[in-house]
């Protein structure tokens, strides 16, 4: 599947979580990293180019950072223009074009996410919040997934951004939720793709031990389910 990464940002260049997805995104053909901003400097969107980046790809992604509880202002401009009745909606002649894709969003959210909740400071969910995104994908025949929300990210550590960067490639490449066994395995390909001359003794060490631990709880998890259709048989 061909995703398309539709990115608005009105200052790209100096956000470091947009530069830090930008550098975790996989290196394949079939995901397309779109910038409307540094795309359109003069506000000027190219509406056949878009409908037709929007149909060359199955899954379509919003990435952008949560602005007064929606996107940035050329998101919104894109989405008016872009997205017109017949385009969208279908006509005499012509059917949906983006019915049956998958639709994601991305979101990079500056306040802590205990915040977004009953009781927290904002007072609405993230997923109230975004609704009109998910009635846009609904009302396009769009399938909704559920989205990658991305806190605070200046202030998370190392291991919390490599966590991130997982989701995000995982999200661009395998779509859907996965399944845990699908996960892993994405995992253990990336493992074996790593490059172990560029890595010192440690890093060796660290990627031969990962790749181990993943394999070897497949194998308790297999069994855990074997021996569970037998007492359910």
């Amino acid at each position: 599947m061909k995703t398309l990464v539709i990115v608005s940002h009105p200052d790209i260049e100096d956000s470091g979580s947009q530069q830090y997805l930008l550098s975790a995104r996989p290196d394949s053909e079939d995901v397309t990293f779109h910038p409307l901003e540094k795309t359109y400097p003069d506000g000027e969107i190219d509406v056949e180019r878009e409908q037709s980046l929007l149909k060359e790809h199955d899954r379509i992604v919003f990435q952008f950072p949560f602005y007064w509880y929606s996107s940035p202002p050329m998101l919104k401009k894109w989405q008016d223009e872009v997205l017109t009745d017949v385009f969208a909606f279908g006509g005499a002649y012509s059917p949906p074009q983006l019915k049956g894709k998958e639709f994601f969003l991305v979101v990079i959210v500056g306040a802590k996410e205990e915040e977004y909740q009953s009781g927290g400071r904002e007072g609405f969910s993230l997923s109230a919040l975004t609704t009109p995104f998910q009635a846009m994908a609904r009302k396009t025949g769009m399938t909704y997934n559920k989205p990658l929300f991305i806190h605070q990210f200046a202030y998370l550590s190392e291991q919390e951004k490599m966590r991130v960067l997982i989701q995000y490639q995982q999200l661009l490449t395998m779509g859907q939720t996965p399944t845990l066994a699908a996960r892993e395995e994405w995992i253990l390909e990336q493992l074996e793709k790593t490059n172990l001359s560029t890595l010192d003794d440690f890093g060796k060490v660290a990627v031969e031990h990962a790749s181990e631990v993943i394999e070897n709880n497949r194998l308790t998890l297999d069994e855990l389910q074997l021996m569970l259709d037998e007492l359910n048989g």
